[in-house]
């Protein structure tokens, strides 16, 4: 089984990731939020059954990109 969402935090934490939005419709698995990398693949997406998962790990990046 691959780990889908360890290795994203990872990525997170390596600083690959350059952004995020939220959509409604993201080929055919319905809403989600899109993680942005600079390195492929370059767009992850997450379930929002995973968002709680990813609150602090996101709000950490979001305080390091504004300094």
């Amino acid at each position: 089984m691959y780990p889908y969402h360890n290795r994203i935090k990872q990525r997170i934490k390596n600083g690959e990731l350059v952004g995020r939005k939220f959509v409604d419709n993201h080929k055919g698995i319905g809403e989600c939020m899109l993680l942005i990398f600079n390195t492929e693949p370059s767009i992850r997406p997450i379930r929002p059954h995973k968002y709680v998962e990813y609150v602090d790990i996101l709000s950490d990046w979001s305080r390091k990109k504004c300094q």
